[in-house]
């Protein structure tokens, strides 16, 4: 072996020495914690579960307030359709009926919820008979009517008796059928609003 060739053979190594010492050092990204990312994804879907279930809340109870106040207003209507209720008389009579008095036993309950309510109460005849004799009976229906809820514990004071005898027919005409329609007392309510509906309409 010549000299060139020993010298050749030496610096081999030296040089491939050299080569690693100046080629750059190779870096890995840092890869995410895994702890970290599961903890904060787990956060991020609680705080989206619970918006969600805020949210449902809301809109329960605003249909449940919705169905109540509609609950509330049939309810209020009717106990204002029992109040204005009109109650039929036998002929030439102003005795209470049967029919009549479970009528009248609704409208004391709704009263007696409703003590600022007040009734304007009309007595009601047929047309037979003179018109004197008509506006005495329908003021003796009327004053049946009042006495009859006062037994029930409703203050006479709240109501209004007037008679109109037979000058407003609810019906027209000759026969039993108009006669026993006009035979009646009709109420309408003078003073008051219905806000509470006794146990005895829901």
């Amino acid at each position: 072996m010549n000299l060139r060739h020993a010298v050749v053979i030496a610096l081999v190594p030296l040089m491939a020495l050299g080569a690693c010492k100046k080629r750059p050092a190779v870096t890995t990204a840092p890869t995410p914690d895994a702890t970290t990312e599961s903890a904060a994804d787990r956060a991020r879907a609680d705080s989206i579960r619970i918006a969600n279930e805020r949210e449902a809340a809301e809109r329960d109870r605003a249909e449940r307030e919705r169905t109540e106040r509609e609950r509330l207003a049939r309810e209020t209507a009717g106990a204002r359709e029992v109040l204005t209720e009109i109650v039929f008389f036998e002929y030439d009579s102003n005795e209470i009926t049967p029919t009549a008095a479970e009528i009248l036993q609704l409208k004391a309950a709704v009263l007696q919820a409703n003590p600022g309510v007040r009734l304007r109460v009309e007595g009601h005849a047929d047309q037979r008979g003179s018109t004197e004799y008509n506006l005495a009976l329908g003021q003796r229906r009327a004053e049946a009517v009042r006495a009859y809820l006062a037994n029930y514990g409703v203050n006479a004071d709240r109501f209004t008796t007037v008679s109109l005898g037979k000058e407003r027919p609810l019906a027209e005409g000759e026969g039993e059928d108009a006669f026993a329609r006009n035979r009646r007392v009709e109420f309408a309510i003078a003073a008051g609003e219905v806000r509470v509906v006794p146990q005895e309409l829901r």
